[in-house]
């Protein structure tokens, strides 16, 4: 039963295929990659905002940093749903579920890894 996990919760048991070499893993590392990419780009724009737009003592500082948030969760969401969109619409529902599934975990190894930077960068 090599390349198969089984799984127990509450009484119930399944067997999941385990395929960490197929190709939506390696797209949702793509995908996932360009979402930490992205995200990193606006922590820039966050982090050095002061120094490049000043203090904004108006209205519109507020309004802009909303857009960027809803313009950023429409790019994220266009970056990780997409293509399994079109896929899940071609009729391979498997391989769409899988690619967002892979997405996720990428993403969630990505939020790991810089949750622990931000915890420990000052000692390395």
């Amino acid at each position: 039963m090599s390349g198969f996990v089984k799984c127990r919760i509450k009484g119930y048991t399944w067997v999941v295929k385990q395929n960490w070499s197929g190709p939506a893993v390696r797209l949702g590392f793509v995908q996932a990659s360009g979402v930490a990419a992205y995200c990193s780009l606006v922590g820039i724009l966050f982090y050095k905002g002061n120094e490049i737009f000043g203090r904004v003592p108006n209205y519109f500082g507020p309004v802009a940093f909303l857009l960027l948030f809803s313009v950023s969760a429409l790019i994220c969401g266009i970056a990780v749903f997409y293509h399994p969109y079109r896929i899940f619409f071609e009729g391979k529902k498997q391989a769409a579920a899988d690619l967002v599934v892979a997405t996720a975990g990428w993403l969630l190894i990505y939020f790991t890894g810089f949750l622990l930077l931000a915890a420990f960068g000052n000692f390395i």
